[in-house]
């Protein structure tokens, strides 16, 4: 997957991808070079520096021990795209196409109809439960290995559909350097995320230096089993096991971490329990943070009225929890690795 990424995405990630805090803050030495080139000076640049400089500083009456400095992210729309769908379930998609010939049911069975035609409308309107079949079809019956194998083909040959670029490139170069930023300075970054916490691993840790255990999404049921040659395998079970949205993000957090974040960031409302939970948190600073999708041009203007990446509550509630709410437009000088 390596051959994947382009000279400039290789040097993007030359500092601070290892979770290995640096000795100092980068702040305390004004000729280090700047650790968020590509965040335009203002309030949310801004907002971020002076957090990390009060909670890491020896002395300071806002510090925070490395043990509690736990940042969690969402991924979609939050460290890469989420349009014109989730890249996850384009990734089922391209998998009910590859393995169409050996399914003949398909031709006729809905979901599976309206995706082997590449009506998405046809297949939003079958619901939950018709997303949920295309996703169990394209995950599950299967061993762990089969299905990571089955996902390192698919971000090697796959693009997206309107950038032309693999779905890896199509991350936020400002979010990059916060997750670096953030590991400099004695942070340890998670993805909590409705994405299959599989799907993820394959990938993540190349992309954005976060290791996969640490790492939190859904899951479905997993099952031990032997083969008659004696060769053991975890086999993925077409049974949900969790799903990592909504409400369920502070509990997977409480589960998976066993400690209450100081810093996270989500782009919807399905982040909403998630950042509520963090800025609630008593001891520590908190931050909270929003990335508002609201370039058009670059990427993609949506918020209230979108089906992908919902975001209303947590608009509404901002100035409440003292949220801060990244203009993607105003406030990122770039948004892709393959920006000008």
């Amino acid at each position: 997957m390596k051959k994947l990424f382009t000279i400039l995405f290789i040097l993007l990630f030359v500092f601070g991808c290892n979770e290995k805090p640096a000795e100092t803050n980068s702040l305390d030495n004004p000729e280090i070079q700047d650790p968020l080139p590509s965040w335009n000076e203002g309030k949310s640049k801004q907002a971020i520096l002076d957090f990390v400089t009060k909670t890491t500083k020896e002395g300071s009456p806002d510090f925070i021990p490395e043990a509690d400095r736990i940042a969690c992210f969402d991924n979609d729309g939050t460290l890469w795209g989420e349009q014109p769908m989730v890249f996850q379930l384009s990734f089922a998609m391209d998998y009910i196409k590859k393995e169409a010939s050996t399914h003949p049911e398909w031709q006729t069975k809905e979901p599976f109809k309206s995706a082997l035609a590449g009506d998405m409308k046809a297949v939003m309107a079958e619901g939950e439960q018709g997303l949920l079949k295309l996703v169990m079809a394209s995950h599950t019956g299967m061993t762990t290995e089969q299905f990571d194998q089955s996902v390192r083909d698919w971000v090697a040959n796959s693009r997206h559909p309107v950038s032309q670029k693999p779905y890896t490139q199509m991350i936020y170069t400002p979010m990059l350097e916060l997750l670096n930023y953030l590991r400099a300075n004695g942070y340890k970054t998670f993805i909590v995320s409705g994405g299959g916490i599989d799907f993820m691993r394959v990938w993540a840790e190349e992309v954005y230096g976060i290791s996969p255990y640490q790492i939190i999404g859904s899951s479905v049921k997993v099952k031990y089993e032997v083969s008659e040659d004696g060769t053991p395998s975890l086999v993925k079970l077409p049974e949900l096991n969790f799903n990592d949205d909504k409400e369920g993000k502070p509990v997977a957090i409480h589960q998976h971490i066993g400690k209450r974040p100081v810093f996270t960031a989500g782009n919807s409302d399905g982040d909403y329990a998630m950042l509520e939970w963090t800025s609630t948190g008593k001891g520590y600073p908190r931050f909270g943070m929003i990335v508002h999708h609201t370039d058009s041009v670059r990427e993609v203007a949506y918020d209230r009225n979108s089906p992908i990446g919902h975001l209303e509550k947590g608009l509404d509630d901002a100035s409440k929890y003292n949220w801060l709410i990244v203009d993607m437009k105003t406030e990122w000088k770039k948004i892709y690795p393959f920006d000008n």
